[in-house]
Protein backbone atom coordinates (compact mmCIF):
# COMPACT_ATOMS: atom_id res chain seq x y z
CA UNK A 1 0.00 0.00 0.00
CA UNK A 2 1.36 3.39 -1.07
CA UNK A 3 0.60 6.31 1.15
CA UNK A 4 1.17 9.96 0.21
CA UNK A 5 1.36 12.68 2.75
CA UNK A 6 0.72 16.17 1.41
CA UNK A 7 2.87 18.79 3.02
CA UNK A 8 1.51 22.31 2.96
CA UNK A 9 4.14 24.81 1.91
CA UNK A 10 3.68 28.45 2.80
CA UNK A 11 4.90 30.43 -0.20
CA UNK A 12 4.31 33.83 1.37
CA UNK A 13 7.33 35.93 2.14
CA UNK A 14 7.64 38.95 4.38
CA UNK A 15 8.95 42.15 2.85
CA UNK A 16 9.92 45.10 4.99
CA UNK A 17 9.81 48.54 3.40
CA UNK A 18 10.17 52.07 4.67
CA UNK A 19 7.45 54.56 3.78
CA UNK A 20 6.86 58.17 4.79
CA UNK A 21 4.42 58.84 7.63
CA UNK A 22 1.93 60.56 5.32
CA UNK A 23 1.76 57.50 3.06
CA UNK A 24 1.25 55.22 6.05
CA UNK A 25 -1.59 57.45 7.27
CA UNK A 26 -3.25 57.37 3.86
CA UNK A 27 -2.95 53.59 3.75
CA UNK A 28 -4.55 53.35 7.19
CA UNK A 29 -7.46 55.56 6.08
CA UNK A 30 -8.00 53.51 2.92
CA UNK A 31 -7.70 50.29 4.91
CA UNK A 32 -10.49 51.40 7.23
CA UNK A 33 -12.68 52.70 4.40
CA UNK A 34 -12.24 49.54 2.29
CA UNK A 35 -12.29 47.22 5.31
CA UNK A 36 -9.13 45.55 4.02
CA UNK A 37 -5.81 44.98 5.74
CA UNK A 38 -2.98 47.26 4.64
CA UNK A 39 -1.02 44.21 3.48
CA UNK A 40 -3.85 43.35 1.05
CA UNK A 41 -3.86 46.90 -0.33
CA UNK A 42 -0.11 46.85 -0.84
CA UNK A 43 -0.18 43.36 -2.38
CA UNK A 44 -2.95 44.40 -4.83
CA UNK A 45 -1.03 47.56 -5.72
CA UNK A 46 2.13 45.59 -6.41
CA UNK A 47 0.24 43.09 -8.54
CA UNK A 48 -1.28 45.94 -10.55
CA UNK A 49 2.12 47.63 -10.94
CA UNK A 50 3.72 44.41 -12.15
CA UNK A 51 0.89 43.82 -14.65
CA UNK A 52 1.27 47.34 -16.06
CA UNK A 53 5.05 46.95 -16.18
CA UNK A 54 4.75 43.68 -18.13
CA UNK A 55 2.19 45.19 -20.50
CA UNK A 56 4.40 48.19 -21.25
CA UNK A 57 7.43 45.95 -21.73
CA UNK A 58 5.52 43.75 -24.20
CA UNK A 59 4.09 46.80 -25.94
CA UNK A 60 7.56 48.25 -26.41
CA UNK A 61 8.72 44.93 -27.90
CA UNK A 62 5.93 44.74 -30.49
CA UNK A 63 5.66 48.44 -31.28
CA UNK A 64 8.34 48.41 -34.01
CA UNK A 65 6.56 45.52 -35.77
CA UNK A 66 3.19 47.29 -35.57
CA UNK A 67 4.67 50.53 -36.88
CA UNK A 68 6.23 48.64 -39.79
CA UNK A 69 2.71 47.44 -40.67
CA UNK A 70 1.33 50.98 -40.44
CA UNK A 71 -0.45 50.38 -37.14
CA UNK A 72 0.15 53.57 -35.20
CA UNK A 73 -3.01 54.29 -33.20
CA UNK A 74 -5.78 52.52 -31.29
CA UNK A 75 -8.05 53.25 -34.25
CA UNK A 76 -5.63 51.38 -36.53
CA UNK A 77 -5.81 48.35 -34.25
CA UNK A 78 -9.59 48.54 -34.17
CA UNK A 79 -9.75 48.59 -37.97
CA UNK A 80 -7.50 45.52 -38.13
CA UNK A 81 -9.53 43.43 -35.72
CA UNK A 82 -13.05 44.40 -36.80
Amino acid sequence: MLRCIAKEVNMNQTLTIRIPDDLREELQEISKAEKKPISDLVRESLQRYISIYRFRKLRNMVLPFAEAQGILTDEDIYKEVS
